[in-house]
């Protein structure tokens, strides 16, 4: 064996040394952070599941004992939270799946069909993102009330059938698909319609996955669009609710508003944690392959 083997075997053990020393510090340094920003979140929840006369005990306690449901049921009989929670969901799973359909629809044009004007009809619908939606909610308004939506849930899920960002999304991660797909498709005789649902939506699946988190979080925290088209008790949704519960009741228990914050957060939070592997891979993919 060459003297120089024992040499060149040291040096790299001292290479890999800061290497991983570094890397070491960088989980530290995130547990850290993840730590500090999930912190709020636990004694939010394990303070919507104690006494309320317990609820802010010194130092706070990180999990609910004794153990109570008094918090939520005191919320049920300030507001309908059963149906308020209803209509929320109504709502969300109308604009994701519509959102979705029409996406992928408008996606593959742009990114499969050639037709004249495409890149700037693209580009047009792009101008769309740098308008902030209170510009848009007067002519939303007007179109609704001709309509005769307003006050219903069809004036929240309606608007949000047409989402810019997820095409601009879903025609990126189609842009990565192989186009010879599509041509070994169209041998067996496959039009548009069924290249699209039966090979480009199933490889699509992390990007429609992490559009579905996207437009679910969006949908059910929306406050702006609820404050503006309903005004009926039994057709608000939660974040009404909740500013109602917090404001409107003359200032509701801090266990009862924390109940209902949960209530408003943890469906995002499952939603998140369902798809989050498909989310990362689809935001990778787009970053590099697109």
């Amino acid at each position: 064996m060459s003297t120089t083997e024992p040499h060149l075997s040291r040096a790299r053990y001292h290479r890999r040394r800061p290497v991983r020393a570094g890397r070491l510090l960088i989980s530290v340094v995130l547990g850290v952070i993840g730590v500090l920003m999930v912190a709020p979140l636990v004694w939010m929840i394990s303070t919507s599941l104690t006494e309320p006369a317990e609820a802010f005990q010194l130092p706070p306690r990180w999990l609910p004992v004794p153990f109570s449901l008094q918090s939520f049921t005191d919320m049920a009989g300030l507001m309908p939270i059963g149906r308020m929670a209803l209509n929320s969901l109504i709502v969300a799973v109308i604009s994701v799946a519509g959102s979705l359909l029409t996406a992928s629809l408008a996606a593959y044009s742009f990114s499969r069909i050639e037709f004249r004007g495409r890149n700037q009809v693209f580009l047009l619908l792009l101008s769309a993102l740098m308008v902030p939606g209170q510009l848009t909610i007067i002519p939303i308004f007007i179109l609704m009330r001709r309509l005769e939506l307003v006050d219903t849930l069809a004036a929240l899920w309606l608007p949000a059938l047409i989402n810019v960002f997820a095409i601009f999304f879903l025609r990126q991660y189609f842009n990565t698909i192989p186009r010879e797909l599509d041509e070994a498709a169209r041998i067996d005789g496959a039009g548009h319609l069924r290249i699209l649902f039966q090979i480009m939506i199933p490889l699509a699946g992390p990007a429609l996955s992490a559009l579905a988190i996207l437009g679910f979080e969006s949908s059910w925290n929306n406050y702006f669009g609820p404050l503006i088209f309903l005004s009926t008790p039994e057709k608000m949704t939660l974040p009404i609710g909740l500013v109602t519960l917090s404001a409107g009741q003359g200032g509701g228990p801090a266990g009862v508003v924390f109940a209902g914050i949960t209530i408003v957060v943890v469906p995002t939070l499952i939603v998140f944690i369902a798809f989050q592997r498909a989310f990362i891979e689809s935001v990778a993919s787009v970053g590099i392959r697109g």
